[in-house]
Protein backbone atom coordinates (compact mmCIF):
# COMPACT_ATOMS: atom_id res chain seq x y z
CA UNK A 1 0.00 0.00 0.00
CA UNK A 2 3.02 2.50 0.36
CA UNK A 3 4.37 1.50 -2.46
CA UNK A 4 1.02 2.63 -3.98
CA UNK A 5 1.30 5.95 -1.98
CA UNK A 6 4.97 6.91 -3.26
CA UNK A 7 3.83 6.15 -6.66
CA UNK A 8 1.48 8.63 -6.75
CA UNK A 9 1.88 12.19 -7.03
CA UNK A 10 2.47 14.76 -3.92
CA UNK A 11 -0.54 16.28 -4.39
CA UNK A 12 -2.68 13.47 -4.65
CA UNK A 13 -0.98 11.59 -1.79
CA UNK A 14 -2.83 13.14 0.85
CA UNK A 15 -6.31 13.01 -1.13
CA UNK A 16 -5.29 9.25 -1.43
CA UNK A 17 -5.21 8.86 2.23
CA UNK A 18 -8.18 10.48 3.43
CA UNK A 19 -9.75 8.65 0.82
CA UNK A 20 -8.70 5.06 2.11
CA UNK A 21 -9.19 5.83 5.57
CA UNK A 22 -12.75 7.32 4.77
CA UNK A 23 -13.99 3.96 2.69
CA UNK A 24 -12.34 1.88 5.83
CA UNK A 25 -14.58 3.67 8.67
CA UNK A 26 -17.48 3.06 5.64
CA UNK A 27 -16.55 -0.71 5.76
CA UNK A 28 -16.30 -0.97 9.55
CA UNK A 29 -19.79 1.34 9.94
CA UNK A 30 -21.83 -1.41 7.58
CA UNK A 31 -19.62 -4.35 9.08
CA UNK A 32 -20.82 -3.01 12.65
CA UNK A 33 -24.58 -2.38 12.29
CA UNK A 34 -24.74 -5.40 10.03
CA UNK A 35 -24.14 -7.47 12.83
CA UNK A 36 -25.96 -5.01 15.45
CA UNK A 37 -29.60 -5.29 13.15
CA UNK A 38 -28.90 -9.26 12.92
CA UNK A 39 -28.51 -8.98 16.95
CA UNK A 40 -31.74 -6.61 16.97
CA UNK A 41 -33.80 -8.47 14.69
CA UNK A 42 -33.54 -11.93 16.52
CA UNK A 43 -33.85 -10.53 19.87
CA UNK A 44 -36.50 -9.27 22.13
CA UNK A 45 -35.45 -5.81 22.36
CA UNK A 46 -37.37 -4.20 20.12
CA UNK A 47 -36.70 -0.93 18.72
CA UNK A 48 -38.30 2.03 16.33
CA UNK A 49 -37.07 2.53 13.29
CA UNK A 50 -36.45 6.01 13.43
CA UNK A 51 -34.37 5.70 16.44
CA UNK A 52 -32.58 2.73 14.83
CA UNK A 53 -31.95 4.67 11.46
CA UNK A 54 -30.83 7.79 13.97
CA UNK A 55 -28.09 5.32 16.16
CA UNK A 56 -26.98 4.73 12.54
CA UNK A 57 -26.39 7.78 11.08
CA UNK A 58 -24.70 9.58 14.07
CA UNK A 59 -22.33 6.27 14.22
CA UNK A 60 -21.40 6.88 10.71
CA UNK A 61 -20.73 10.80 10.88
CA UNK A 62 -17.78 9.86 14.10
CA UNK A 63 -16.21 6.84 12.42
CA UNK A 64 -15.61 8.80 9.33
CA UNK A 65 -14.68 11.65 11.41
CA UNK A 66 -11.93 9.29 13.73
CA UNK A 67 -10.70 8.52 10.52
CA UNK A 68 -9.92 11.12 9.15
CA UNK A 69 -8.14 11.99 12.62
CA UNK A 70 -6.13 9.72 12.75
CA UNK A 71 -4.33 9.68 9.87
CA UNK A 72 -3.88 13.62 9.97
CA UNK A 73 -0.72 13.09 11.37
CA UNK A 74 0.35 10.93 8.03
CA UNK A 75 -0.83 13.76 5.73
CA UNK A 76 1.86 16.15 4.74
CA UNK A 77 0.41 19.44 5.62
CA UNK A 78 2.15 22.54 5.94
CA UNK A 79 2.45 23.89 9.57
CA UNK A 80 -0.30 26.86 9.48
CA UNK A 81 -2.87 23.99 7.72
CA UNK A 82 -2.00 21.62 10.85
CA UNK A 83 -3.22 23.78 13.26
CA UNK A 84 -6.48 24.95 11.43
CA UNK A 85 -6.99 21.34 10.98
CA UNK A 86 -6.70 20.77 14.89
CA UNK A 87 -8.71 23.64 15.66
CA UNK A 88 -11.66 22.21 13.58
CA UNK A 89 -10.94 18.96 14.98
CA UNK A 90 -11.72 20.17 18.26
CA UNK A 91 -14.87 21.32 17.55
CA UNK A 92 -16.55 18.87 15.39
CA UNK A 93 -15.54 15.45 17.21
CA UNK A 94 -16.98 16.57 20.64
CA UNK A 95 -20.40 17.36 19.14
CA UNK A 96 -20.42 14.48 17.14
CA UNK A 97 -19.70 11.99 19.95
CA UNK A 98 -22.00 14.17 21.70
CA UNK A 99 -25.18 13.33 19.22
CA UNK A 100 -23.74 10.03 19.08
CA UNK A 101 -24.11 9.36 22.99
CA UNK A 102 -27.79 11.28 22.76
CA UNK A 103 -28.65 8.67 19.77
CA UNK A 104 -27.46 5.62 22.01
CA UNK A 105 -29.35 6.53 24.79
CA UNK A 106 -32.75 7.72 22.63
CA UNK A 107 -32.14 3.88 20.88
CA UNK A 108 -32.05 2.67 24.61
CA UNK A 109 -35.61 4.19 25.35
CA UNK A 110 -37.72 3.40 22.06
CA UNK A 111 -36.56 -0.24 23.62
CA UNK A 112 -37.89 0.23 26.96
CA UNK A 113 -40.71 1.77 25.18
CA UNK A 114 -41.07 -0.83 22.78
CA UNK A 115 -41.14 -3.23 25.66
CA UNK A 116 -43.82 -1.32 27.67
CA UNK A 117 -47.54 -1.95 26.98
CA UNK A 118 -49.86 0.84 28.62
CA UNK A 119 -52.34 -0.39 26.65
CA UNK A 120 -52.99 -3.05 28.96
CA UNK A 121 -55.73 -3.75 31.44
CA UNK A 122 -53.49 -3.75 34.15
CA UNK A 123 -50.63 -1.06 33.31
CA UNK A 124 -49.75 0.13 36.56
CA UNK A 125 -45.71 -0.95 36.22
CA UNK A 126 -45.92 -0.50 32.91
CA UNK A 127 -46.90 3.44 33.24
CA UNK A 128 -44.10 3.70 36.16
CA UNK A 129 -41.63 2.18 33.82
CA UNK A 130 -42.77 4.39 31.31
CA UNK A 131 -43.09 7.94 33.24
CA UNK A 132 -39.16 7.00 34.44
CA UNK A 133 -37.77 6.38 30.65
CA UNK A 134 -39.20 9.61 29.75
CA UNK A 135 -38.00 11.90 32.21
CA UNK A 136 -34.88 10.06 32.94
CA UNK A 137 -34.36 10.14 28.92
CA UNK A 138 -35.25 13.76 29.03
CA UNK A 139 -32.62 14.80 31.63
CA UNK A 140 -30.04 12.48 30.06
CA UNK A 141 -30.42 14.30 26.80
CA UNK A 142 -30.35 17.91 28.18
CA UNK A 143 -26.77 16.82 30.77
CA UNK A 144 -25.90 15.69 27.36
CA UNK A 145 -26.04 18.79 25.37
CA UNK A 146 -24.96 20.90 27.88
CA UNK A 147 -21.74 18.81 28.21
CA UNK A 148 -21.17 18.64 24.58
CA UNK A 149 -21.35 22.46 24.42
CA UNK A 150 -18.95 23.45 27.54
CA UNK A 151 -16.23 20.97 26.16
CA UNK A 152 -16.54 22.89 22.75
CA UNK A 153 -16.44 25.95 24.46
CA UNK A 154 -12.86 24.66 26.11
CA UNK A 155 -11.80 23.79 22.25
CA UNK A 156 -11.54 27.62 21.25
CA UNK A 157 -8.63 29.33 22.43
CA UNK A 158 -10.26 32.96 22.97
CA UNK A 159 -13.15 31.65 24.70
CA UNK A 160 -11.23 29.36 27.11
CA UNK A 161 -9.15 32.91 28.16
CA UNK A 162 -12.19 35.02 28.54
CA UNK A 163 -13.41 32.09 31.06
CA UNK A 164 -10.07 31.91 33.20
CA UNK A 165 -10.27 35.72 32.67
CA UNK A 166 -13.59 36.12 34.19
CA UNK A 167 -13.57 32.95 36.61
CA UNK A 168 -13.10 35.99 39.75
CA UNK A 169 -16.82 36.99 38.87
CA UNK A 170 -18.27 33.60 37.98
CA UNK A 171 -19.95 33.81 41.75
CA UNK A 172 -22.00 36.81 41.15
CA UNK A 173 -22.71 36.01 37.01
CA UNK A 174 -23.64 32.24 38.42
CA UNK A 175 -26.40 34.28 41.02
CA UNK A 176 -27.77 36.31 38.57
CA UNK A 177 -27.92 33.95 36.11
CA UNK A 178 -29.90 31.67 38.65
CA UNK A 179 -31.89 34.00 40.06
CA UNK A 180 -33.30 35.00 36.37
CA UNK A 181 -33.67 31.03 35.43
CA UNK A 182 -35.59 30.13 39.04
CA UNK A 183 -38.20 28.87 37.37
CA UNK A 184 -36.99 26.97 34.96
CA UNK A 185 -34.62 25.15 37.24
CA UNK A 186 -37.51 24.77 39.55
CA UNK A 187 -39.16 22.89 37.29
CA UNK A 188 -36.00 21.29 35.87
CA UNK A 189 -35.66 19.75 39.58
CA UNK A 190 -39.07 19.05 40.01
CA UNK A 191 -38.90 16.71 37.15
CA UNK A 192 -36.11 15.07 38.02
CA UNK A 193 -37.94 14.52 41.82
CA UNK A 194 -41.16 13.19 40.12
CA UNK A 195 -39.03 10.40 38.00
CA UNK A 196 -38.73 8.85 41.56
CA UNK A 197 -41.51 10.30 43.66
CA UNK A 198 -44.11 9.79 40.95
CA UNK A 199 -47.42 11.44 42.00
CA UNK A 200 -48.47 11.32 38.43
CA UNK A 201 -47.06 8.23 35.59
CA UNK A 202 -48.20 8.28 31.93
CA UNK A 203 -51.73 7.52 31.00
CA UNK A 204 -52.60 8.67 34.47
CA UNK A 205 -56.53 10.13 34.71
CA UNK A 206 -56.14 13.40 36.47
CA UNK A 207 -58.38 16.02 37.32
CA UNK A 208 -56.77 19.56 37.63
CA UNK A 209 -57.96 23.18 37.10
CA UNK A 210 -61.21 21.27 36.59
CA UNK A 211 -60.36 19.34 33.70
CA UNK A 212 -60.74 15.65 33.44
CA UNK A 213 -57.86 14.13 31.16
CA UNK A 214 -55.28 11.82 30.97
CA UNK A 215 -50.97 12.37 30.96
CA UNK A 216 -49.90 11.84 27.37
CA UNK A 217 -46.21 14.02 28.04
CA UNK A 218 -44.00 14.29 30.65
CA UNK A 219 -41.17 16.76 29.41
CA UNK A 220 -38.60 17.93 31.76
CA UNK A 221 -40.43 20.88 32.56
CA UNK A 222 -44.22 20.45 32.06
CA UNK A 223 -47.15 18.07 31.36
CA UNK A 224 -49.60 18.08 28.73
CA UNK A 225 -52.07 16.49 29.81
CA UNK A 226 -54.97 14.82 27.05
CA UNK A 227 -58.63 16.46 28.02
CA UNK A 228 -61.80 14.31 26.92
CA UNK A 229 -63.06 16.88 24.18
CA UNK A 230 -59.08 16.16 22.75
CA UNK A 231 -57.83 19.72 23.76
CA UNK A 232 -54.21 19.83 25.38
CA UNK A 233 -53.42 21.30 28.75
CA UNK A 234 -50.25 22.23 29.14
CA UNK A 235 -48.99 22.79 33.13
CA UNK A 236 -45.76 23.21 34.81
CA UNK A 237 -44.76 19.97 36.41
CA UNK A 238 -43.90 21.89 39.36
CA UNK A 239 -47.51 22.41 39.88
CA UNK A 240 -48.04 18.49 40.45
CA UNK A 241 -45.52 18.71 43.54
CA UNK A 242 -46.62 21.94 44.88
CA UNK A 243 -50.74 22.16 44.89
CA UNK A 244 -53.12 19.20 44.94
CA UNK A 245 -54.76 17.78 42.18
CA UNK A 246 -57.24 14.25 41.51
CA UNK A 247 -55.34 11.13 40.67
CA UNK A 248 -58.00 8.57 39.53
CA UNK A 249 -55.34 5.82 38.65
CA UNK A 250 -52.66 5.96 41.24
CA UNK A 251 -52.92 2.38 43.23
CA UNK A 252 -54.73 0.94 39.94
CA UNK A 253 -57.28 1.99 37.06
CA UNK A 254 -60.11 0.57 38.66
CA UNK A 255 -62.90 3.31 40.01
CA UNK A 256 -66.35 3.17 41.21
CA UNK A 257 -69.00 5.38 39.04
CA UNK A 258 -72.15 6.78 40.08
CA UNK A 259 -75.53 7.84 38.32
CA UNK A 260 -78.23 9.61 39.85
CA UNK A 261 -82.00 9.45 39.45
CA UNK A 262 -84.94 11.37 40.71
CA UNK A 263 -88.25 9.98 40.80
CA UNK A 264 -91.66 9.67 42.87
CA UNK A 265 -91.41 9.13 46.45
CA UNK A 266 -94.11 6.08 45.83
CA UNK A 267 -91.95 4.06 43.39
CA UNK A 268 -91.12 0.53 44.13
CA UNK A 269 -86.92 0.96 44.87
CA UNK A 270 -86.38 -3.08 45.21
CA UNK A 271 -87.94 -3.51 41.83
CA UNK A 272 -85.84 -0.78 40.35
CA UNK A 273 -82.83 -2.29 42.26
CA UNK A 274 -83.11 -5.79 40.44
CA UNK A 275 -83.62 -3.71 37.12
CA UNK A 276 -80.39 -1.92 37.64
CA UNK A 277 -78.79 -5.61 38.64
CA UNK A 278 -79.86 -6.97 35.18
CA UNK A 279 -78.93 -4.08 33.00
CA UNK A 280 -75.29 -3.82 34.57
CA UNK A 281 -74.57 -7.83 34.51
CA UNK A 282 -75.13 -7.30 30.47
CA UNK A 283 -73.23 -4.67 30.05
CA UNK A 284 -69.87 -5.58 29.17
CA UNK A 285 -68.03 -2.33 30.08
CA UNK A 286 -69.25 -3.56 34.09
CA UNK A 287 -65.68 -5.08 35.62
CA UNK A 288 -68.53 -7.67 38.28
CA UNK A 289 -67.43 -5.76 41.43
CA UNK A 290 -69.61 -3.00 42.48
CA UNK A 291 -73.09 -2.75 42.14
CA UNK A 292 -75.94 -0.96 44.03
CA UNK A 293 -78.94 1.04 43.92
CA UNK A 294 -79.45 3.30 47.20
CA UNK A 295 -81.62 6.28 48.31
CA UNK A 296 -79.08 9.02 48.88
CA UNK A 297 -81.43 11.41 49.78
CA UNK A 298 -85.38 13.17 50.06
CA UNK A 299 -87.64 16.05 48.91
CA UNK A 300 -90.93 16.94 49.00
CA UNK A 301 -91.85 15.76 45.49
CA UNK A 302 -89.07 13.33 44.93
CA UNK A 303 -86.22 10.98 45.91
CA UNK A 304 -82.72 10.85 44.98
CA UNK A 305 -81.54 7.31 43.81
CA UNK A 306 -77.61 6.51 43.65
CA UNK A 307 -76.59 4.14 41.40
CA UNK A 308 -72.78 2.57 41.74
CA UNK A 309 -71.32 0.63 39.44
CA UNK A 310 -67.62 -0.10 38.92
CA UNK A 311 -65.29 -0.55 36.04
CA UNK A 312 -61.80 -1.18 34.72
CA UNK A 313 -60.76 1.97 34.23
CA UNK A 314 -61.86 6.06 34.12
CA UNK A 315 -63.43 5.54 30.40
CA UNK A 316 -65.37 3.06 30.54
CA UNK A 317 -66.61 3.80 34.16
CA UNK A 318 -68.15 7.12 32.73
CA UNK A 319 -69.59 4.78 29.73
CA UNK A 320 -70.84 2.61 31.97
CA UNK A 321 -72.73 5.77 33.57
CA UNK A 322 -74.61 6.75 30.78
CA UNK A 323 -75.46 3.81 29.80
CA UNK A 324 -76.70 2.72 32.96
CA UNK A 325 -78.50 5.94 33.26
CA UNK A 326 -80.08 5.77 29.79
CA UNK A 327 -81.31 2.39 30.68
CA UNK A 328 -82.65 3.09 33.20
CA UNK A 329 -84.48 6.35 32.48
CA UNK A 330 -85.99 4.14 29.53
CA UNK A 331 -87.44 1.59 31.69
CA UNK A 332 -88.87 3.80 34.18
CA UNK A 333 -90.88 5.35 31.23
CA UNK A 334 -92.13 1.72 29.07
CA UNK A 335 -92.62 -0.05 32.43
CA UNK A 336 -92.94 2.00 35.57
CA UNK A 337 -94.62 5.60 34.50
CA UNK A 338 -95.95 6.06 38.02
CA UNK A 339 -92.34 6.73 39.39
CA UNK A 340 -91.45 9.63 36.91
CA UNK A 341 -91.25 12.95 39.03
CA UNK A 342 -94.53 14.87 39.67
CA UNK A 343 -95.99 18.07 41.21
CA UNK A 344 -98.83 17.38 43.82
CA UNK A 345 -100.93 19.96 44.80
CA UNK A 346 -104.25 20.36 46.91
CA UNK A 347 -107.27 22.12 45.15
CA UNK A 348 -110.08 23.67 47.37
CA UNK A 349 -113.21 24.56 46.03
CA UNK A 350 -114.25 28.03 47.28
CA UNK A 351 -118.34 28.73 47.26
CA UNK A 352 -118.12 32.36 48.66
CA UNK A 353 -118.21 33.71 45.54
CA UNK A 354 -120.81 32.58 43.77
CA UNK A 355 -123.21 29.56 43.33
CA UNK A 356 -120.38 28.06 40.30
CA UNK A 357 -117.85 28.24 42.74
CA UNK A 358 -114.03 28.69 42.16
CA UNK A 359 -111.49 26.38 42.64
CA UNK A 360 -108.30 27.63 43.54
CA UNK A 361 -105.16 25.55 44.27
CA UNK A 362 -102.81 25.57 47.05
CA UNK A 363 -99.34 23.55 47.24
CA UNK A 364 -98.54 21.67 50.08
CA UNK A 365 -96.57 23.01 53.11
CA UNK A 366 -93.68 20.63 54.59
Amino acid sequence: MSRILTGLPFWLQPVAIVVLALFAAFLLHWALFAVLGRAVRHSEWGASDIAMRGLRKSARWVMLALAVSLVQPALPLPPETAVIWRQIERLVVPALFGWLVIAVIGWAFSIVQARTDISAPDNLSARRRSTRAHILYRVLVFVIALGTFCIILMGIPAVRNVGVTLIASAGLAGLAVGAAAQPALKNLVAGIQMAFTEPIRMDDVVIIDGEWGRIEEIRLTFVIIRIWDERRLVVPISRFLEDSFQNWTRTTSQILGTAFLHVDPATDVPQLRAKLQEIVAANDKWDGRVVGLQVTETAPDHIELRALVSAADAGKAFDLRCDVREAMMAYIRDEMPDALMRKRGEFLLDRRRGDKGEMQMYSPTC
